[in-house]
């Protein structure tokens, strides 16, 4: 490795490893301080010493300095956090206006609605705030995103709570990296004004809408909702049933929204066109993940997964891991810079690294193991990448979630290998339901027939005595040494495969 590349991991590593250590212990902003100080002090101490020692020293320094502006820099996230205002009147019935600024979140018996609030009402008098809230609402009325409202209700800060699995959920900083500190829970909700949001997302959501619109006439429920989070990654409810039968049966990122979920279909979808030559099979992937991003709305969530979908891509086409991977790094670096509070509490920003890495990394190695699984409608394509990611992140959802599904890998490739015509015929039938339902009927009834049989397999496996394991208290530090094994297994394997010595297996 080349000493500007050592350089370069030093800061990355040591600005991550600041960000994550302040993420759940807060030594306050001076003691950020202190550490930048001792970082630059070290720092320059070694510019003008000469040798190992004096590279060893500048290392430290670097990585020191690096850190502490991590924790600087999650300091900094945390500054008007909480609006001294509302903090006044916690659990009393307030009255508040803003605007809705995300697309509402619909479940089984609630709508989400994240506001930017506006005004404190006091009778008459309006005091501005800047803020946000999540309201759970009621399914009806229903708001869209750019409505301009005034809702009344009890302020809250939300609460932690424990999920199934007996694991306490830290929802407080879930919230949190999207800039909620409040909720109210039932408001009664007027509308003020409509069309108050950007223009362009605007009509990103309203062609989404009018898209599964079409869906909804052409196919029944369950199936139409499946088909919407597929294509366009709809917020619809499946119902309690249906998500717990997919969690069971390893599938349940295909309904949630998620990096993991756009790199498994991206994926899937060069499978499907891997007939044709190679950089077109790859263009396809590519636009899918475009499109897809596009059709959701482009939210922050989405463009980092796709971001992470495109270099898996790129790096599939170019063969070029290293660059890649500076590139992906560099995106992650980013991406934390810009919130560091994803770094932890945001499961699908993990969730897209580290399945970007499996399929980067850990398919190569498992690619030249499969060689006697047939290469058609791309069957060995989807085997490789499921089998990678499936792997790859399993000590990450085990510590997250607490559920090990037994039959999440002959699940996957069952569902994955039809999911890229699933998303064809379903996307066709939508575009073609704007012209003629009739014209629309063929592809939606093929749409329909494979969302039936992807619906059934869930059905059938979830339901085995044996789909799921509860492994409750799955503890981080096993989780970490996990990866640790991984690593030495890929740098082991890679050398095995390729010759090189481990210092060059990037190179």
């Amino acid at each position: 490795m080349e000493v500007r590349d050592k350089i370069l991991a030093i800061c990355i590593g040591g600005f991550i490893t600041g960000v994550l250590v302040r993420s759940f212990v807060d030594f306050s902003i001076y003691f950020s301080c202190f550490f930048l100080v001792i970082g630059l002090a070290l720092f320059l101490q070694a510019k003008f010493e000469n040798g190992q020692s004096g590279f060893r020293r500048f290392s430290l320094g670097l990585f020191i300095l690096a850190t502490g502006l991590g924790m600087l820099r999650f300091d900094v996230s945390e500054f008007k956090t909480t609006n001294p205002i509302l903090e006044n009147h916690l659990s009393e019935r307030v009255t508040l206006t803003g605007t809705i600024v995300d697309e509402p979140d619909e479940r089984a018996d609630s709508n989400r609605l994240t506001v930017k609030l506006e005004n404190f009402l006091t009778g008459d008098v309006a005091t501005p705030i800047f803020s946000k809230a999540l309201l759970v609402a009621d399914l009806y009325p229903q708001f869209q995103y750019g409505d301009a409202v005034e809702f009344s209700g009890q302020l809250e800060k939300p609460k932690n709570f424990a999920d199934p699995s007996g694991k306490i959920f830290d929802y407080q900083n879930y919230l949190a990296k999207e800039g909620i500190y409040y909720q109210v829970n039932r408001p009664k909700i007027t509308l003020i004004k409509s069309d108050q949001g950007n223009f362009v997302v605007s009509k990103l959501f309203d062609l989404k809408h009018a898209f599964l619109n079409q869906i909804s006439k052409l196919i029944p429920e369950p199936d139409a909702s499946l088909l919407g989070g597929l294509v366009v990654g709809a917020k619809h409810a499946l119902g309690q049933n249906l998500l717990d039968d997919f969690r069971r049966a390893g599938v349940i990122h295909i309904v949630v929204l998620s990096g993991y979920n756009i790199t498994i279909v991206a994926e899937s979808i060069i499978g499907f066109f891997s007939f044709l030559p190679k950089y077109l099979g790859q263009s396809f992937g590519a636009l899918g993940i475009i499109l897809f991003a596009i059709m959701t709305g482009g939210s922050a969530t989405v463009v980092r997964s796709s971001l992470m979908a495109l270099l898996v891509i790129v790096a599939r086409t170019t063969g070029r891991q290293y660059n890649i991977t500076r590139a992906l790094l560099f995106a992650g670096l980013f991406m934390v810079f810009q919130n560091p509070k994803i770094l932890v509490f945001d499961s699908s920003f993990q969730l897209s690294f580290a399945s970007t890495l499996a399929l980067i990394y850990v398919s190569p190695i498992f690619e030249k193991r499969f060689l006697f699984v047939t290469e058609k409608f791309g069957l060995r394509a989807i085997l490789v990448s499921t089998l990678s990611t499936q792997i790859f992140v399993l000590p990450m959802l085990l510590y997250k979630m607490g559920q090990l599904s037994l039959v999440a890998l002959p699940v996957n490739i069952l569902i994955l290998s039809a999911i890229p015509a699933t998303m064809l015929f379903g996307f066709l039938a939508g575009v073609i339901g704007f012209i003629s339902s009739v014209l629309a009927f063929p592809f939606a009834t093929v749409a329909y027939g494979l969302l039936e049989y992807e619906l059934r397999v869930v059905e059938f496996f979830a339901h085995l005595p044996f789909s799921s394991v509860a492994i409750a208290g799955f503890p981080l530090w096993l989780a970490v040494f996990a990866y640790l094994v991984y690593l030495w297994g890929i740098v082991f394997l890679s050398k095995k495969t390729t010759g090189k010595k481990p210092r060059d297996l990037l190179s």
